[in-house]
């Protein structure tokens, strides 16, 4: 009998049961716990024919993740009463935090590391994000470590999904007595323009791997007589050509945005195009819209998720001063409203496409968490403090809490909205 994961009132994993956690993968519906299953076999053979049949798709599967996923913004009752949206909440003062020490975890990219940069200020490592009605759940590192043992983590996207990628190896490695045995495979150093990391957890026999794909679709050669200003075409149709080293995955996590501006997009010589014809009037909106169609159809056709489970993060909410991203000011402590910073377009497009993929994507919906936290940018304390950063967050920070959120729907049986 598998045990479930239980949460006291305040919010921590019950000790008596944290040593017979079975996280593992359940089938597309939800869960339900029967608490007396021998008065089921008292009813008689036809009656307990009927419920294995409505039950079938309730059994665990110990091979990868799964769990049931929310295709809408249904309300969800949690364990505290009241419905439970876990991205709408606020960011509670927390003396625990941070989670590990930036300097003592070598993948912790330096440009990202500000203390070590001189920030002097570390008020902005002691928060952590509690959600209205309800807690995410404080995760074991050790138990995490054993139910990744023998998997394939795989982050995909631009510079942020990096970030994640980093603050989850720090985390993990904080359960691994050995840290020589956790090493990038091909003793590859982080870079803003390398393709593919992929860190071996080798006591446990899993990897954590990040591919570079800022748009998630095909950049190329724009056809033969294209006007000079054409630098690259961005093959709205066609996912990236690393796709297919994304497939053979346990679990799967995807972002992008950050690259979908006008000055990193027109102004660099890239344009869109689509079954090899230049769409020189599509507007950055129309062409993500499309973008992020190809992915869902990409998903739907070549993704087992009986096998893997996929994760698309939303917008990260940025911070800049000015319209120019040339001016940022960082606040020693979070914004006590969002001032906007809540809502992306993007974000909106990203949320009604997972909605409507046909196989189950659970989304992480981090914008609003984000709005807050003005305080937590790299600034100026980066390898390079004369290019101001509000895009990217410190490490430790922000990036740390989307990774609990990944283990919370990993890991935990409470039902959680996506929006």
């Amino acid at each position: 009998m598998v045990n479930k994961l239980k949460f006291s009132s305040c919010g921590h994993i019950r000790s008596d049961l944290a040593k017979d956690l079975n996280f593992s993968k359940l089938k597309h519906c939800h869960t339900w716990v029967f608490h007396s299953f021998s008065g089921v076999l008292v009813i008689g053979s036809l009656l307990l024919l009927f419920v294995v049949s409505i039950g079938s798709g309730y059994f665990y599967n110990t091979n990868s993740f799964q769990e049931p996923i929310v295709h809408d913004n249904a309300n969800r009752t949690s364990k505290f009463g009241g419905e439970c949206n876990v991205f709408v909440g606020n960011w509670v003062p927390d003396e625990s935090y941070p989670l590990y020490n930036a300097s003592e975890c070598p993948f912790a990219e330096q440009g990202f590391s500000c203390l070590a940069n001189g920030r002097e200020d570390k008020e902005y490592l002691k928060w952590r994000w509690k959600p209205r009605n309800c807690e995410i759940p404080r995760f074991n590192v050790h138990e995490i470590l054993e139910k990744l043992r023998g998997k394939r983590v795989v982050f995909v996207g631009d510079s942020l999904s990096r970030t994640q990628w980093e603050s989850m190896i720090c985390i993990l490695m904080t359960g691994v007595e050995d840290k020589k045995s956790v090493y990038e495979v091909k003793g590859r150093k982080i870079t803003r323009q390398i393709r593919h990391l992929q860190v071996r957890f080798s006591s446990f026999d899993f990897t954590v791997e990040f591919y570079r794909s800022i748009f998630l679709v095909q950049p190329g050669t724009p056809p033969k007589h294209s006007p000079k200003r054409i630098k690259k075409a961005l093959m709205l149709d066609k996912l990236d050509d690393i796709n297919k080293e994304w497939i053979q995955s346990d679990l799967l996590i995807f972002n992008t945005g950050h690259w979908w501006t006008p000055t990193k997009l027109f102004e660099l010589g890239w344009y869109f195009q689509i079954d090899g014809k230049m769409k020189f009037g599509m507007t950055i909106n129309g062409a993500f819209k499309k973008a992020l169609a190809t992915w869902k159809s990409w998903i739907e056709k070549k993704v087992n998720t009986n096998r893997t489970r996929v994760f698309f993060r939303t917008f990260e909410a940025t911070h800049w001063s000015d319209g120019s991203h040339e001016k940022c000011d960082v606040p020693q402590k979070p914004w006590s409203e969002t001032n906007g910073k809540d809502e992306s377009v993007f974000s909106d497009m990203i949320i009604d496409t997972v909605r409507n993929v046909s196989k189950p994507v659970t989304l992480l919906h981090v914008t609003p968490m984000g709005a807050y936290r003005s305080d937590a940018h790299v600034g100026t304390w980066s390898d390079n403090p004369l290019v101001p950063d509000c895009s990217h967050y410190c490490l430790p920070g922000v990036p740390d809490m989307w990774n609990e959120l990944l283990f919370a729907f990993l890991f935990s049986d409470q039902q959680y909205q996506i929006h």
